[in-house]
């Protein structure tokens, strides 16, 4: 029997472009993944995703090309090994993300990840939501990730022992960017389960079917909406986050600077093959991790004694050493209409032509290409930002895509449109003068 796409979409499927093809999306809280478990993600991707995945913006893992068939055998393997994709798509609570790796307090925000994601994830009370809901929690404001959140959670020190962070809310980008707002400042660690399970209680109760946390409060505003939110929630009550001994899977800093090595990956596109490699790296120099960071790429955090410049070799056998332009100019791309039915345009294809344009002056700035107005590249957060908005008839009935070209200056929390509805000729040549100019 045929399965139900819009059933399916709580399991982290999705229909692809691609007629009786489905992509699966995988849940990596905090973007901690094992050497086991990216080894499982090898073999789920050669036996029937046609020997790769996608690296999301997100920090998930997405296989493409997969057949109705073999659905519930890719969700098994990923359960072999700890890994779900329930949740990951349609109105649930998604992966919980940290956009910030590289900064010193990353051991202990990864583990609330981690907490956050089991408490959430297969809870019914959180799902059936009227839309996603997203949850991010970061070691500090670098990069902005905080604001495009539905809860946003940064880490403002410890107090009497106690974590406590800054709560964030209402937040996206999409069609309708909005930056999220501070909703409560200095929050202790056993409160947030309680304050994030309220604020989703809100978002269920009062919002239509096919809206984000960012329309009710447009709607209602920041007090009324806090109004809301007093009313559900208990202020007394308490969830204790706790450990019995100090956790954590990556390797933790001896002192800042971390110690870590990156390796970059052109689109988030990855070989079983490559990926493979970069598991073995994490076994050898990392202690059995990595981390898939927000650009898209891996990062690997050392373990004392070893040195780096060995790691950085045997990275560099592996085809990661940051020699080619696409290594070398960073750029977030979404699949675009190679596999998403939303995408307008060849979002890797565009991106190696414009690279090619783009002078060295390009490699100081951030670069992202949406394939389309839902803007999961997160193009408003790139310093340069390109989203395909529509496609237009030309000659002999031609499809011709539109773009929007966005430039984010230091301090902004978005990007600002500075060119709308141009065509590809447009772009490529504002691209490269924008990359050549650089970034002051």
């Amino acid at each position: 029997m045929a399965i139900d796409p819009a059933k399916m979409r709580i399991e982290g499927v999705y229909q692809q472009r691609q007629p009786g093809y489905y992509m699966v999306r995988a849940k990596v809280p905090a973007g901690v993944l094992s050497a086991e478990q990216a080894l499982k993600v090898c073999e789920i991707a050669e036996c029937f995703g046609k020997g790769s995945v996608h690296l999301t913006s997100r920090a998930s893992i997405e296989f493409h090309w997969l057949q109705e068939e073999c659905l519930a055998e890719v969700i098994r393997m990923l359960a072999a090994v700890g890994l779900t994709s329930r949740g990951a798509c349609g109105g649930a609570v998604r992966t919980v993300v940290c956009s910030t790796p590289f900064l010193p307090c990353f051991p202990a925000v990864q583990v609330l990840a981690s907490k956050l994601h089991l408490h959430f994830t297969g809870n019914p009370h959180f799902e059936g939501l009227p839309k996603k809901f997203k949850i991010g929690v970061d070691a500090g404001y670098a990069g902005g990730r905080h604001l495009i959140q539905d809860i946003g959670l940064v880490y403002a020190g410890e107090v009497s022992g106690v974590s406590h962070y800054d709560v964030w809310a209402a937040g996206g980008l999409g069609r309708e960017p909005q930056a999220g707002f501070l909703l409560q400042e200095g929050v202790a660690e056993e409160r947030l389960i309680p304050l994030i399970e309220a604020v989703i209680k809100v978002y269920q109760q009062h919002t239509p079917a096919g809206k984000r946390l960012k329309h009710l409060v447009k709607d209602l505003g920041q007090e009324g909406f806090r109004r809301l939110l007093q009313e559900r929630l208990d202020p007394e009550l308490t969830l204790s986050l706790s450990d019995g001994c100090d956790k954590c899977l990556t390797e933790r800093p001896g002192a800042p600077p971390v110690a870590y090595l990156e390796a970059r990956v052109f689109a988030g596109e990855l070989s079983a093959g490559r990926m493979r490699e970069l598991a073995t790296v994490a076994t050898s120099f990392a202690g059995g991790f990595l981390v898939l960071t927000p650009e898209q790429n891996v990062a690997f955090f050392l373990k004392d004694g070893i040195a780096a410049e060995e790691a950085a070799a045997v990275l560099a056998r592996a085809g990661f050493g940051g020699g080619s332009p696409q290594e070398r100019i960073p750029f977030r791309i979404c699949p675009g209409n190679h596999e998403c039915r939303m995408g307008l345009v060849p979002t890797r294809d565009l991106s190696l032509e414009l690279i090619a344009s783009i002078g060295g002056n390009g490699e100081r700035q951030g670069w992202a290409i949406a394939g389309c107005p839902n803007s999961c590249s997160q193009p408003q957060l790139a310093d340069v930002g390109i989203v395909a908005v529509k496609l237009t008839r030309g000659a002999g009935d031609e499809q011709l895509p539109l773009f929007d070209l966005y430039q984010r200056q230091d301090g902004e929390a978005f990007g600002k449109v500075v060119r709308q509805g141009i065509g590809l000729d447009e772009l490529r040549k504002i691209v490269g003068q924008l990359g050549r100019s650089g970034k002051d």
